[in-house]
């Protein structure tokens, strides 16, 4: 099962590269090991050409390092935050995509303008408090704003885009709807004011796109 993610973990760094959300080595994503109290993520300051599946590094739930020859990404410690916090995430994913990261740099949430956002996020895109890279500040603000949240994205100020999914897949997903609406939103406020969409409409959009949307057998 490890060697499985490690393999599964890899692949989605070149999601991230393709559609534009990261640069040069920064932005990572994890995955959280089935049944274990474990997860992979990549290693730090490693180019996305060069990444492999052996050099994915395996983490427990403290941050500490089980397997692998790198040293784990410098967010290890809030991935692993999110991790023992919050048992239903089964992918964090980081990245300083430009137009969601102007929107972190200003501290103001997306507002739910737009019915992708509506499908995606439930709601707004909701802004987390500025913390220091290196500990665990960072997954304790993720984790506060994103509990009980219906969004998977949250914008960390001054910083950039975290999203949790129930798989890594899921939350890679979630990094690029984010840095698409963000994208989105921004064009439409250079032009006017973004119409808001009403709650009702918000709820009922995002129960359709959860439980109908899409072939049920494969989600």
């Amino acid at each position: 099962m490890i060697e499985q993610l490690r393999e599964a973990v890899c692949g989605l760094h070149a999601e991230l590269v393709r559609y534009n959300l990261v640069a040069w080595t920064a932005g990572n994503v994890s995955g959280r090991v089935p049944g274990e109290d474990l997860f992979v993520i990549k290693p730090s300051g490693v180019s996305y050409d060069d990444l492999t599946p052996a050099s994915m590094v395996v983490c427990d739930l403290d941050g500490n390092v089980v397997e692998g020859e790198h040293a784990p990404s410098s967010d290890t410690a809030a991935h692993a935050y999110v991790y023992r916090h919050m048992p239903e995430v089964g992918g964090v994913v980081h990245t300083h995509s430009t137009y969601a990261s102007a929107w972190a740099a200003r501290g103001e949430p997306i507002p739910c303008v737009l019915t992708a956002m509506a499908d995606e996020f439930g709601g707004e895109i909701p802004i987390g408090p500025f913390a220091l890279i290196g500990g665990d500040d960072i997954g304790r603000g993720i984790v506060e704003v994103l509990s009980g949240h219906r969004s998977p994205a949250v914008l960390m100020q001054n910083h950039g885009v975290f999203t949790i999914g129930g798989s890594a897949k899921a939350a890679v997903k979630a990094a690029v709807m984010c840095e698409d609406v963000a994208r989105t939103v921004h064009v439409s406020r250079q032009l006017g004011e973004p119409l808001p969409i009403k709650q009702d409409d918000v709820d009922r959009l995002y129960d359709r796109y959860q439980n109908v949307y899409g072939q049920r057998s494969s989600r």
